[in-house]
């Protein structure tokens, strides 16, 4: 149960900011994942929904690619929600499951498609390590430009920070969600 009421109904909040959870509302369709809690601070909301949208639906990577990314974070920061959430949305835009099963179970990327490899080394190592080798680096450059690395790195560090608002506040997966090994 998570450790704060959820809002998912704009009369929870003040009027001056309905415009906020209307925002939200229009982006993502619900009020949904960290939202009901992160609502609690209207304006802290907005700002992470702003970002949160561009890098879930705009930003430079695929959507096959921020999948990756996203459950890369969700598995680094063991937040169930998260990879219950984007296991499925992954495989709706075309994530591999070999590719799901290495970054759930932290196999080695060998059986994965470089891109894919590519996006976990450089997840794991940000994450983990809390910095990029200067050879995985070089080739995320490479294969997705300087764009594209500051759009993977914060689209990392993004999907880190809802996870701590999911696990923080004790935001659990529905039933029957695809659960972390």
């Amino acid at each position: 149960m998570p450790r704060l009421p959820q809002i998912t109904d704009k009369a929870s909040l003040s009027a001056e900011d309905h415009a906020i959870f209307d925002a939200i509302t229009e982006s993502r369709g619900a009020i949904v994942g960290p939202f009901p809690t992160l609502l609690h601070s209207p304006e802290v909301a907005a700002r992470i929904s702003h970002l949160g949208h561009y890098l879930r639906f705009d930003c430079a990577l695929s959507a096959a690619e921020r999948e990756v990314a996203i459950l890369t974070a969700a598995r680094e920061a063991n937040c169930a929600f998260e990879w219950a959430a984007h296991v499925r949305l992954g495989r709706q835009a075309g994530v591999r499951d070999e590719t799901i099963e290495a970054i759930a179970n932290r196999a080695p990327v060998d059986g994965v498609n470089a891109d894919d490899g590519l996006i976990i080394a450089f997840g794991r190592q940000l994450l983990h390590d809390h910095k990029v080798s200067h050879e995985t680096f070089e080739a995320a450059l490479k294969r997705f430009s300087g764009r594209g690395v500051v759009d993977l790195t914060a689209l990392l560090g993004y999907y880190t920070m809802i996870a701590c608002v999911l696990n923080g506040f004790e935001v659990a997966p529905a039933e029957g969600a695809a659960r972390l090994p």
